[in-house]
């Protein structure tokens, strides 16, 4: 026992929340006994949650957790609840009222009087710092906050302000710190990574960063999410095809395909530029694999909007698709100039049609790869199976490559390291490998 008080984390929402939490920790990790987030439900004097408000899915998690917490401090088992993040930040004057039960709120923008209540003092938040919550070889880098975009559905410029790139130094200099914990794999996240540097540097800087960062020693995967469509660097792509730390995988949220709902989204691409940028990804490096989300029921896709994205990620054949059902959220311009016309009852067909199409697009393309051998790094050993990934799998969002590890001698110490495995099986989320 060091006689520190002890502070669990509960990190909700996408992995940009995750390093948000992981640069607090690191300002106090002095101070308190960290207790693993995994550990949950392990009695603590704090319990810091990191609350997503993005859409009302994600809120309704939030609240919940939040509630969770208040039982469990009436139990006696957490001293005190702590609520940073974007719920807290969007709902800043509504949410204290509504739970009295959490000790103290702080948004999403300055976390130094968070840091402050938890006894670290102003001018101790490291930008750079971070205390992994991850698995040791791999982390999130957050190279910019905020976004420019004004996307009709979208609440997030008005709860994380306007786009703030991360000068690249810093970022080099996080991404050698983190090498020198044993990160080998590094997944680059932004709200929209496309636009990197116009802020700082008036120009496109993505190619540029990648490029820095895949000189870093110890760094051997670099991983690019989140980026945007328009205007999608092409030096990214060549850089891409080129370099074989930069993983042949771009997750790049299109949301539709219709002119009509395209237009109303405000996202400044039209049908016939997605397919362009589609094509020319797939012709300057070949191989890779587009991870997508796409949103159905938005304010002007009818039948035939749906049946053209459908048709589209037929066409398309995306690697990777995730899907969300449209949700008015207030504050953005979607709610104040559009009806939420579509009924739930239609989106949710239409999201099952969309998934139903897509299961059996991944199926075909997992079952593709079969005798192929292939490089993998080993995320974890649970019950004589490595639970690996390729390039081609990000950690929590796609699929796993699982290896039995039968006659490998302490198959625990293979956790963070690199194997090449032959594929011998797939189905529609996950792969299954030997040991070549």
């Amino acid at each position: 026992m060091t006689g520190r008080p002890s502070i669990r984390t509960l990190t909700l929402g996408c992995s940009k929340n995750r390093v948000d939490t992981e640069h607090v920790l690191s300002c106090i990790e002095g101070l308190y006994d960290i207790i693993p987030e995994e550990q949950d439900g392990v009695s603590c004097d704090i319990l810091l949650i990191n609350t997503c408000g993005f859409i009302g899915d994600a809120k309704e998690e939030s609240v919940t957790a939040i509630l969770g917490a208040a039982a469990e401090k009436k139990r006696g088992r957490i001293g005190k609840i702590v609520v940073f993040g974007c719920l807290s930040q969007r709902y800043s004057e509504e949410m204290p009222g509504l739970i009295p039960e959490v000790d103290a709120w702080f948004g999403a923008v300055d976390f130094a009087p968070l840091v402050e209540y938890l006894g670290a003092g102003s001018g101790s938040l490291r930008e750079t710092g971070r205390h992994l919550t991850t698995p040791r070889h791999y982390a999130y880098l957050k190279i910019a906050e905020g976004c420019d975009r004004r996307c009709s559905y979208c609440a997030i410029p008005y709860i994380r302000g306007k786009y703030r790139s991360v000068p690249q130094e810093e970022l080099v200099e996080e991404a050698k710190m983190l090498a020198l914990k044993g990160v080998k794999e590094l997944i680059v996240i932004a709200q929209d990574t496309t636009y990197y540097g116009m802020d700082l540097y008036r120009r496109r800087a993505l190619g540029e960063l990648l490029r820095r960062l895949s000189e870093v020693d110890g760094i051997e995967w670099i991983r690019l999410h989140y980026s945007y469509p328009d205007d999608f660097p092409d030096d990214v792509l060549d850089l891409m095809a080129s370099d074989p730390k930069i993983c042949r995988y771009v997750d790049i949220p299109l949301q539709h395909i219709s002119d009509n709902v395209l237009a109303n989204m405000h996202r400044n691409v039209d049908g016939a530029w997605t397919r362009a940028l589609v094509r020319r990804m797939r012709e300057k490096v070949p191989g890779v694999v587009l991870r997508t989300t796409m949103i159905v029921g938005h304010p002007g896709e009818g039948r035939r909007e749906f049946r053209e994205l459908m048709d589209f990620v037929s066409e398309t054949r995306f690697e990777r698709l995730g899907a969300f059902r449209y949700s008015e959220e207030e504050g953005t311009y979607g709610a104040a100039h559009f009806r939420d016309s579509v009924a739930p009852a239609t989106k949710k067909r239409r999201y099952d049609a969309l998934m139903s199409l897509q299961s059996g697009i991944s199926l075909a393309f997992n079952r593709s790869r079969i005798g192929s051998e292939v490089r993998v790094i080993v995320d974890s050993c649970t019950d004589g199976v490595l639970v690996c990934r390729s390039e081609f799998e990000s950690p929590e969002v796609d699929g796993e490559i699982l290896v039995k590890c039968d006659g490998v001698e302490n198959p625990q110490s293979l956790c963070g390291e690199f194997i090449t495995v032959r594929i011998t099986g797939a189905d529609e989320y996950d792969i299954f490998a030997e040991i070549c």
